[in-house]
Protein backbone atom coordinates (compact mmCIF):
# COMPACT_ATOMS: atom_id res chain seq x y z
CA UNK A 1 0.00 0.00 0.00
CA UNK A 2 1.48 3.42 -0.47
CA UNK A 3 -0.29 6.04 1.37
CA UNK A 4 0.14 10.05 1.93
CA UNK A 5 -0.66 11.22 5.32
CA UNK A 6 -2.26 7.79 6.24
CA UNK A 7 -4.49 8.23 3.44
CA UNK A 8 -4.36 4.82 0.94
CA UNK A 9 -3.08 6.35 -2.85
CA UNK A 10 -1.98 3.50 -4.45
CA UNK A 11 -0.25 0.42 -4.37
CA UNK A 12 3.13 -1.57 -5.12
CA UNK A 13 3.87 -5.07 -5.47
CA UNK A 14 6.82 -7.02 -6.37
CA UNK A 15 5.46 -10.62 -7.39
CA UNK A 16 7.54 -14.01 -7.35
CA UNK A 17 7.58 -15.55 -11.05
CA UNK A 18 6.90 -19.40 -10.59
CA UNK A 19 8.60 -19.66 -14.27
CA UNK A 20 11.86 -19.78 -12.56
CA UNK A 21 12.24 -21.40 -9.52
CA UNK A 22 11.09 -17.93 -8.26
CA UNK A 23 14.35 -16.23 -8.68
CA UNK A 24 12.61 -13.38 -10.41
CA UNK A 25 10.25 -10.96 -9.09
CA UNK A 26 7.48 -8.70 -11.78
CA UNK A 27 7.55 -4.90 -10.09
CA UNK A 28 4.01 -3.80 -10.56
CA UNK A 29 2.65 -0.25 -9.23
CA UNK A 30 -0.44 2.26 -9.57
CA UNK A 31 -1.12 5.61 -7.97
CA UNK A 32 -4.16 7.39 -7.78
CA UNK A 33 -3.52 10.37 -10.87
CA UNK A 34 -4.17 13.94 -8.57
CA UNK A 35 -0.88 12.45 -7.02
CA UNK A 36 1.21 11.98 -10.27
CA UNK A 37 4.43 14.21 -10.84
CA UNK A 38 5.41 14.29 -7.18
CA UNK A 39 7.83 11.60 -7.01
CA UNK A 40 5.46 9.43 -4.93
CA UNK A 41 5.93 6.30 -6.92
CA UNK A 42 9.62 6.91 -7.29
CA UNK A 43 10.16 6.70 -3.49
CA UNK A 44 8.11 3.66 -3.53
CA UNK A 45 9.92 1.87 -5.67
CA UNK A 46 13.08 2.39 -4.60
CA UNK A 47 12.18 1.49 -1.05
CA UNK A 48 9.68 -1.37 -2.45
CA UNK A 49 13.29 -2.58 -4.15
CA UNK A 50 15.39 -2.17 -1.77
CA UNK A 51 13.73 -4.57 0.74
CA UNK A 52 12.49 -6.78 -1.51
CA UNK A 53 16.24 -7.58 -2.15
CA UNK A 54 17.20 -7.83 0.94
CA UNK A 55 13.87 -10.07 2.46
CA UNK A 56 13.34 -12.95 -0.39
CA UNK A 57 16.20 -14.80 -0.28
CA UNK A 58 17.48 -16.21 -3.89
CA UNK A 59 15.65 -13.37 -5.78
CA UNK A 60 17.85 -12.47 -8.52
CA UNK A 61 15.75 -10.43 -11.21
CA UNK A 62 13.43 -8.02 -10.51
CA UNK A 63 11.66 -7.44 -13.64
CA UNK A 64 8.67 -4.34 -14.68
CA UNK A 65 6.78 -4.37 -17.71
CA UNK A 66 5.60 -0.84 -18.73
CA UNK A 67 3.22 0.28 -22.19
CA UNK A 68 5.74 1.97 -24.85
CA UNK A 69 3.73 4.87 -24.63
CA UNK A 70 4.07 5.67 -20.70
CA UNK A 71 7.20 7.90 -20.69
CA UNK A 72 6.93 8.61 -17.08
CA UNK A 73 6.81 5.05 -15.57
CA UNK A 74 9.67 4.50 -17.85
CA UNK A 75 11.73 7.30 -16.20
CA UNK A 76 10.78 6.42 -12.75
CA UNK A 77 12.16 2.93 -13.65
CA UNK A 78 15.36 4.06 -15.82
CA UNK A 79 16.40 6.99 -14.71
CA UNK A 80 15.07 7.13 -10.99
CA UNK A 81 15.28 3.17 -9.63
CA UNK A 82 18.32 2.05 -11.89
CA UNK A 83 16.04 -0.57 -14.28
CA UNK A 84 17.81 -0.84 -17.54
CA UNK A 85 15.82 -1.75 -20.89
CA UNK A 86 16.20 -5.34 -21.54
CA UNK A 87 13.79 -5.06 -24.77
CA UNK A 88 10.24 -4.89 -26.16
CA UNK A 89 7.70 -7.38 -26.13
CA UNK A 90 5.55 -7.03 -29.22
CA UNK A 91 1.52 -7.06 -28.31
CA UNK A 92 2.11 -8.41 -25.10
CA UNK A 93 -0.06 -6.21 -22.73
CA UNK A 94 -3.58 -5.26 -22.91
CA UNK A 95 -4.40 -2.06 -21.84
CA UNK A 96 -8.50 -0.82 -22.42
CA UNK A 97 -8.83 -3.73 -24.56
CA UNK A 98 -6.49 -2.79 -27.47
CA UNK A 99 -3.08 -4.99 -27.63
CA UNK A 100 -0.02 -3.32 -26.40
CA UNK A 101 3.48 -3.12 -27.13
CA UNK A 102 5.51 -3.45 -23.31
CA UNK A 103 8.94 -2.56 -22.39
CA UNK A 104 10.69 -4.94 -20.16
CA UNK A 105 12.81 -3.19 -17.84
CA UNK A 106 15.28 -5.00 -14.89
Amino acid sequence: MVCLDGKPIGAISVTPSPVNGHRTGEMGYVLASEYWGRGIVTKAVNMALKAVLQEVEGLERVEALVDVENAASQRVLDKEAGFVKEGVLRKYGVLKGVAKDMIILL
